[in-house]
């Protein structure tokens, strides 16, 4: 059947005339007793997925699907219809001698986006084409408003994310990313229920803002007439789970950050985040590779993805870099024969490196600054960078080696940070200056720095074990694993500034 809408209304006549009209049928069905909206069931058996894929053992047998019509041709007494169902597309052939005279009269009446129900047998159209030969069809909801035309389909971006129920009808390849993004959270849930850790859940709302490094979003609790802080990471509660003794646990949770929107950032994302006790950053390595490695390869059925208009080899043996080495490899600046604060600084700002105001003029944070503004866009293949400034890494382990930097990686692939892990900061007295450290940054103007959190120090002084803990980004991963360029891709409802 040609993919030919004749029933192109929309670009014919003037809107409010299509919508006049759709809403006369509808009191007229309402009226003759055939209200399509008091139908509260439709038992189908079949779908066009299987209809096609079985259509040798299906020819000739009766089938019921059912689905919303998406084009049509009408030719007197018969019509070819073009269905939509949740698995794709299938043709139907609608004659007036088989489903009955008043039947295909009002047939005729239906229009483009109307949810029917079809019974009939399996056949092949002369053309080739698998087909219902249709001897009931019922309507069961009426489309008001009319679909976009069918050539050009949902095409303005802000239109697709604000009307996501179109934009998943009219665009076929739109399902597919969610269906892969729902089979990596199911792939994730096995690798880690596999390896015996528990899933948990803790709360959104706290009355403190821990865990990150981020701006929260403040709601008010009547009740309690306080504050309340959407959560910013799920990071210090799992942790409180860890020393309680439950020692592989992970949480995939909804995470709110008050900061910007752009292609790789929404202010509510998803995330994963894992704590296994007794392991290290190393371990965590290991297993943000093996997830996702894992995963492309099942779901993909190969390690090479394309994304962001790169070619990205997930094959496992990732490249494994400290962030010393990374500065010196593309910035050109050994850190590691440098030693002097001022130096540092000085070496960094030579480069047209800024480090930021709040920021001390430490080796570290100079260090951090020319990753950050040098390194980090010529990162393409998977590589963990390692060994993180302490002035950057409030909650984790510092190396015995060089206690300026911390056990602590970020998974990067295609210029964009993946995952984010540490050996985790288990010295309550450690922890406490840390902390202290934040409010001096908070006092100074950074909202983003952490504050004090009295329970979780109570918590670490009843001992807490060597800990590798991780989060991951759901969102981005999705991202590589489809080819997308922007987060709003991979997320059904994306925050959207609102009209005007």
């Amino acid at each position: 059947m040609s993919e030919k809408n004749v029933n192109n209304a929309p670009k014919e006549q003037d809107l409010n005339e299509i919508l006049k009209i759709r809403r006369e049928k509808l009191a007229a069905l309402k009226e003759a007793g055939n209200n399509p909206y008091e139908i509260t069931k439709y038992d189908f058996n079949n779908d066009s997925a299987n209809i096609k894929a079985n259509f040798d053992g299906l020819e000739g047998k009766s089938v019921k699907v059912a689905g919303r019509i998406m084009a049509r041709r009408i030719m007197g007494k018969a019509s070819f219809v073009g269905l939509k169902d949740s698995t794709g597309n299938i043709q139907l052939y609608v004659r007036r001698d088989d489903v009955g005279e008043d039947v295909y009269a009002s047939f005729k009446k239906w229009d483009i986006g109307d949810i029917v129900g079809v019974e009939g047998t399996i056949f092949k159209t002369q053309t080739g084409e698998i087909s219902i030969h249709a001897t009931e069809i019922k309507l069961l909801s009426k489309s008001l408003i009319p679909l976009p035309e069918k050539f050009h389909g949902l095409t303005n971006n802000d239109l697709r994310f604000r009307q996501r129920y179109v934009d998943l009808i009219m665009n076929s390849n739109v399902k597919r990313n969610f269906e892969i993004r729902s089979k990596f959270i199911k792939f994730m849930r096995n690798y880690l229920d596999d390896m015996s850790y528990i899933e948990v859940e803790t709360p959104v709302l706290n009355t403190i803002v821990g865990g990150a490094a981020a701006r929260p979003f403040i709601t008010h609790h009547n009740t309690l007439n306080i504050p309340m802080y959407m959560r910013i990471a799920t990071e210090l509660p799992l942790k409180r789970l860890i020393v309680g003794g439950m020692d592989r646990v992970y949480e995939i949770g909804r995470i709110f950050r008050n900061e910007g929107m752009d292609t790789k950032h929404n202010p509510e994302f998803t995330t994963v985040e894992l704590y296994q006790a007794y392991a290290d950053f190393h371990d965590m390595m290991d297993i943000a590779e093996g997830i996702i490695s894992g995963a492309a390869k099942e779901i993909l059925g190969s390690y090479q993805v394309d994304w962001q208009g790169e070619k990205i080899d997930l094959t496992p043996g990732w490249r494994r870099l400290t962030m010393v080495d990374a500065v010196k490899e593309y910035a050109g600046i050994d850190f590691g024969a440098i030693t002097d604060d001022a130096e540092a600084v000085a070496a960094a700002e030579a480069i047209g490196v800024e480090i930021a105001e709040t920021a001390d003029k430490t080796w570290g944070n100079a260090l951090y600054a020319c990753f950050d503004q040098r390194v980090e866009e010529k990162l393409i293949q998977p590589t963990f960078i390692t060994m993180y400034p302490v002035e950057v890494s409030p909650l984790t382990k510092a190396s015995p080696k060089d206690p300026r930097v911390t056990e602590r990686f970020e998974l990067f692939i295609c210029r964009s940070e993946l995952a984010n892990a540490y050996s985790e900061l288990n010295d309550p007295i450690v922890q406490r200056e840390r902390f202290e450290k934040q409010l001096e940054l908070r006092e100074r103007g950074d909202d983003e720095a952490e504050m004090l959190d009295e329970d979780f120090l109570t918590a670490m002084e009843y001992g807490m074990p060597p800990t590798g803990g991780m989060g991951m980004g759901i969102d981005r991963i999705v991202m590589l694993l489809t080819n997308s360029d922007s987060i709003r891709e991979v997320i059904l409802f994306p925050t959207m500034k609102p009209l005007d």
